[in-house]
């Protein structure tokens, strides 16, 4: 992912979770440790699109959906699929194998953060680093047939919202992929985060 993404999700985050809407470029940068200009190149966007308002080093959330459905347009999703592989298993199954740390994505994530879903689903995504990555490709060796898990490239920084991510990074992430039954999670998603 990269860093003006990871920002995006702290807003989102600070605004849905936390009713939270005003910020300041300074205390994000620290929290990341990313430079000022970092910052300010990844409101630029949110900026230009009436997103954000920005006065001075602070800024102002005034639209999450703006901001939602700009990080789900630029989300690339597939740059950060590290394994995939088809398990001829049901995505409880999949599930239930996971090893230990890793964090849930997409369906899975939803699933884990509300237990229940609105719909079936036949894929499994799961964010993990490199270490994990071993684990998952020891216990789900790729067989022949088409990809029913995917793993992803876990940023520095997800861990810090719980094994199931935030809401936004669901929805975004749910967002880019073409499965049938998306909608219905998207749906759900917009009611639960109040959009």
């Amino acid at each position: 992912m990269f860093k003006k993404e990871i920002i995006w999700r702290e807003i989102l985050f600070q605004a849905i979770k936390k009713n939270k809407y005003d910020f300041q470029q300074k205390k994000l940068a620290g929290k990341f440790s990313f430079s000022l200009s970092t910052v300010f190149n990844a409101l630029k966007k949110p900026r230009d699109i009436k997103a954000i308002e920005v006065s001075g080093r602070g800024f102002r959330l005034i639209n999450v959906e703006k901001l939602l459905y700009l990080w789900a347009t630029e989300r690339n999703i597939e740059k950060d699929i590290i394994y995939s592989a088809f398990i001829p298993e049901t995505p409880s199954r999949i599930e239930g194998g996971m090893p230990d740390g890793i964090i849930w994505g997409l369906f899975s994530a939803y699933r884990q953060k509300f237990h229940s879903v609105p719909s079936d689903y036949d894929k499994v995504y799961i964010y993990a680093n490199r270490q994990q990555l071993l684990k998952i490709k020891k216990r789900f060796p790729q067989k022949k047939g088409p990809k029913n898990l995917f793993v992803l490239q876990v940023d520095n920084f997800l861990k810090n919202y719980g094994t199931s991510g935030t809401l936004s990074q669901i929805f975004v992430d749910i967002w880019n992929t073409s499965d049938w039954y998306a909608q219905e999670f998207l749906k759900k998603l917009k009611i639960k985060m109040n959009i």
